[in-house]
Order: structure tokens, then sequence, then C-alpha cells
């Protein structure tokens, strides 16, 4: 039996999954009506300063970003501390040369600041939460109730830790980098029969940073779609394009590496946006949703405030009572305060019942017979 083609299977994914989405909560955000939920990333961009992570918490807030969010782990459990090839990071990344043991023990983020980096989210009221990379993070982070947990693109196949972080009842986002699609039906399949329904897919690239042209953001749509879940964009390209256009692509979170100052270094400078950078990316976002709007046809006080420069039906010649209606005095014209124009043809060849001045509004009452 040959397998399936990828089309086959998204199709066979949708309809075996097809319902409406969970209602998705993080906090009092609730992400199918709140708009989009922006993420600042804080990752190693402290630099092993917590002064740093605790000035880059206040900065997120003040930028208007929705949450702050950590990466909780040890060189120990990501790894071996090992020289051997194997272990070293190679491939044109931005730490070529070292051993995987050196990157994870510089960026990784101290789980004795957790607690005051916790608390003082709180005490500003932006929402904290972390990427744990086994159960004792889990574990670990489980004291301080964040309001959701990430699971990093690397781990989206470490069934055993979707399983335990979704056993938590949080809301799980989960990015898809490097995940093939059967993956990530396995990922969503684990969270829902751990009674986990509150699930976010997001598209990312795990290149760092990731050149615009292998992001794929189409595939956004397509998460929602295939998985019936809420979707959204893990960012790690350069600039503030690639979050804007996810935006228009229907994308209810948005996440983006952010540090106080590139001056501050660390290994995930170079693809972070700074304090100003970061607070023009979510005022564009915030201006994109407001112009994407909702589909809504209805006559809203301003669409009515603007009918006086549509058109509608107006006598155009003065005219004497039993005179008959014709093109020649009457008219489809601008302003909008008249009969629809599609009553024209109703009304010519029609006497009316009273004399007419020139720009006397149209109505059914002019005509013989309706007095």
């Amino acid at each position: 039996m040959k397998p399936l083609s990828s089309d086959k299977k998204l199709n066979n994914f949708r309809n075996n999954n097809f319902k409406e989405p969970f209602v998705c909560k993080i906090g009092d955000f609730d992400l199918n009506k709140d708009g989009i939920y922006i993420i600042a990333e804080l990752s190693a961009n402290h630099n092993g300063c917590i002064q740093n992570a605790l000035d880059t918490i206040k900065a997120a807030k003040e930028i208007g970003a929705n949450a702050i969010k950590l990466q909780t782990y040890t060189a120990d459990t990501m790894t071996l501390k090992c020289k051997e090839d194997d272990f070293i990071v190679k491939g044109g990344t931005l730490w070529d040369g070292k051993s995987l043991y050196e990157l994870y023990e510089w960026a990784s983020t101290p789980w004795e600041w957790h607690k005051q980096l916790f608390d003082y989210a709180r005490s500003l009221d932006i929402d904290i939460f972390s990427t744990p990379f086994d159960k004792t993070a889990v574990d670990f982070l489980e004291q301080f109730n964040p309001s959701a947990y990430k699971i990093a693109s690397f781990e989206i196949s470490d069934h055993e830790l979707i399983k335990y972080v979704a056993s938590k009842g949080k809301p799980i986002i989960i990015s898809t980098g490097i995940a093939t699609i059967d993956e990530i039906q396995d990922a969503v399949d684990i969270c829902r029969s751990a009674g986990n329904n509150d699930i976010v897919l997001l598209k990312c690239t795990s290149a760092y940073p990731a050149p615009f042209e292998d992001a794929n953001l189409v595939i956004i749509p397509n998460l929602a779609q295939t998985f019936n879940v809420i979707s959204g964009f893990s960012d790690h390209t350069l600039g503030t394009t690639a979050p804007i256009v996810a935006t228009t692509l229907g994308a209810k979170v948005i996440e983006k590496h952010f540090i106080l100052d590139k001056s501050i270094g660390g290994p995930d400078a170079e693809f972070s946006l700074d304090k100003e950078e970061f607070a023009q990316m979510i005022k564009v976002v915030r201006d994109t949703e407001k112009l994407l709007g909702k589909v809504d046809y209805s006559m809203t006080s301003k669409k009515k405030k603007s009918r006086q420069f549509a058109r509608s039906l107006y006598i155009s010649k003065d005219i004497k009572k039993g005179e008959m209606l014709t093109s020649e005095n009457i008219r489809s014209v601008r302003p909008g305060y008249g009969m629809h124009p599609k009553y024209l043809n109703d009304f010519l060849g029609k006497k009316v019942n009273k004399d007419l001045k020139k720009g006397t509004q149209v109505n059914w009452t002019i005509l013989e017979g309706k007095d």
C-alpha cells in the first residue's frame, strides 16, 4: 500500500478533526476575541544579569506586550558535557564552534531567578510563563502557576514531555519549526488525549536568524484549518515585516525575541528586537488589526454620516401638480438622503399630486393616488 501524499494527509486530518475551535484563554486574554496576543521572548537576552531580566520585563510591559516568556533548563538537562564532534554546533549558525553544553550554559536562565521574575511580572500585571525542556522544569515551574506553557520546536517529538505539560491543564503553545505534519498531529492528539484542548500552534522557522524565503507564513491559517486550533507565529526573522504579514494571515499569537538593548549582547541578541523596535512592531501590528477589522455589512453610524455622498432620487426641475415624472425632472444625484436609485423606474411615467421644487427628496407620497 502506497503512503499517503502530503495533500491527502491534510485532507484526512481535516475530515477527521473538524469541529469548532475550542475557546482558549491565557490568563484573562481570550485568543478568539481579544485580538493578537504578543509575547516578548526573554530567552537569553539577560546575558547572565538578573537586573537585565527585570528591566526587560518592565520594558515589555511599558511597550504593550501581553506576556514575557522565559526558558527553563540547565545545560545538564539539555545535553551532555562532551566535546565529541556530534556535540559541536556547526552548519553556519551564530554559535558555530561552541559545544552544545557551552551554548546552553551561556544561554540558560538561572532557576533561582524564577521566583523574583515571576513575582515582578505579576506586580506589573503582565503575563509570564516559560518553556520547560524536561519534566523537572515542569515540576519546578508549577509552583509559580504560570499562565501557560510553551513547547519549543525541537521538543515537539518529545511525547512524554508534551503529555506531562498537557496534564497540567494550562494552555499549551507549541512551535512547529522542524515538525512534519504527522509530528504536529501527534502533538495535538497527545494534548487532547490528556484532556487539554487549549492548544496554540505556532508557525516557526528554526533558523537564527530565519531568512524570509523560508518563513512560509501561509502555513499559519493552514494550521488553524487543519488542526482546528488557534494558530500564530514564532518569529526568528530580522525586523518587523514578518509579524505584520502574520497578522494579515490570521495569527492570534505572535512571539518575538526581545532585548532591552542590543549592547547587552548574548547568544540571541542578533535576531532580537530592542525596545524601540519591539514597540514599533506592536504599534504596527495593532494598527494592522484595526485595518483588518471584521466582516460587517451593517449600516453603522459612521456609514450613515457618509450617506451624504451617496446618490438618491431628487426632483431635478420644478414640476407642477399633474405633470408626469421623466428623466428631465427626476434624477439620481448626490446627496443620499432621498429614496434609493433602484426605484427610479417605478417613478418614471407617473404623475405627481402636488407642485414640487427642484431639490425635493423623492418619496412615494408625491405620486397621484398616494394623497
